[in-house]
């Protein structure tokens, strides 16, 4: 068994540990400074829990020693330090961080580690990495890759058409931070929570906007080889205005304590909720012009004998993947590797990768899109 510390105990972190443990091949310690949330999550012979700050380094770098990774699922705040205590400590680190500064940072610390370092493991960035590098390796040029994704309530019941699934903190830091984007063959960066377009899923109708983070590093990989690179997060119609006006007109964007607590104190949370992953890429192939579309729709399910929404499921299992991965030898075990350096049909043979089957992803099947 291999030993691995999982620092984060909120809505992903005990989903990880319930996946690794349950193969019999990870031994796995939940790491966190809450104690009553630790105490919520079962123990066993191949998990168990340890109560202790992030921030006090040396008490780190003691419970990192000797394992063969962490994988953070810690605010993204505390991603540079746990980076660098893994650097110190040897210990291959993985994590689900959206922040692109925090990304730029953890690749400088990995150049001169002799372990791996891969940021940006989950659903996006993440996976969508993946179906994107996987689609754009078709084609003999470029023309365009966009990818969209959303993590949404099956049975939205408020004005935001929202429930909150994922880290607050998170959701709100996508919503503010500048956006990366290739325009006309320009790496640029472009304002959240614009450029909203519509489009209509097996007859369902979405808006889609600008959010930070969710391309990874796709932009430096691809820069000069596509003309327009976008990512865009999925909502219900009418979410993007409400939060402008939040954010903007009220001024919330400088009071983030203000706007986190207005969002968990007025939204519920829940795990009936559906995860989309909408990819497009079009270019030239043969001297035609050509476009491919992946497709999916992932839901909640029974993991470990527990209902478990699809936000959880689908961030869980990726980062999984990636470790299974690593540790079976099948992606590189030293420097800094990107999502899109890892091979869609690697990944959706791993035994984690389930999860992304039972949406029966498809390439374009009902899928329109329009300004």
């Amino acid at each position: 068994m291999k030993d691995v510390i999982v620092i984060g105990s909120g809505k992903i972190g005990p989903t990880i540990a319930r996946l690794l443990a349950d193969t019999g091949d990870y031994h796995v310690t939940v790491v966190d400074r809450s104690a009553q949330q630790l105490a919520e999550i079962e123990s066993g012979p191949a998990h168990s829990t340890a109560k202790l700050d992030i921030t006090d380094e040396a008490a780190l770098a003691a419970q990192l020693s000797g394992k063969f990774a962490v994988l953070s699922a810690a605010p993204f705040q505390l991603t540079v330090a746990i980076a660098t205590a893994a650097a110190r400590a040897g210990v291959h680190y993985l994590d689900l961080t959206e922040d692109v500064e925090s990304t730029r940072q953890v690749k400088r610390i990995a150049k001169t580690a002799r372990i791996a370092f891969i940021p940006q493991c989950g659903l996006a960035p993440g996976f969508i990495s993946i179906v994107a590098s996987d689609l754009a390796r078709k084609f003999d040029s470029l023309e365009s890759v966009r990818l969209r994704v959303g993590a949404l309530p099956q049975f939205p019941s408020n004005a935001l058409n929202y429930n909150l699934t994922w880290s607050t903190d998170g959701v709100i830091n996508e919503y503010i931070q500048p956006c990366e984007a290739i325009v006309n063959g320009e790496l640029v960066e472009v304002p959240a929570l614009e450029e909203r377009e519509e489009f209509s899923l097996d007859g369902v109708t979405y808006e889609a906007f600008n959010t930070s983070g969710g391309l990874g590093t796709l932009c430096e990989t691809l820069k000069g080889k596509v003309n327009t690179l976008n990512y865009r997060t999925i909502r219900y119609p009418g979410h993007a205005t409400i939060m402008k006006a939040l954010l903007h007109d009220l001024g919330l964007r400088h009071r983030r304590d203000v706007l986190k607590d207005i969002l968990e104190q007025a939204l519920p949370t829940t795990v009936q909720d559906v995860v989309i992953v909408f990819v497009t890429v079009s270019g030239r192939r043969d001297g035609r012009l050509v476009q491919e579309t992946y497709a999916n729709k992932i839901y909640s399910a029974e993991v470990g004998g527990r209902i478990t929404s699809a936000i959880q499921i689908t961030t869980a299992s990726s980062i999984c993947a990636v470790l299974d991965l690593l540790a079976g030898g099948k992606i590189p075990a030293q420097g800094f590797i990107r999502q899109e350096d890892i091979k869609l049909d690697a990944f959706l043979q791993n035994r984690f990768a389930v999860y992304y089957g039972q949406g029966e992803a498809t390439k374009g099947r009902g899928a329109t899109v329009g300004a």
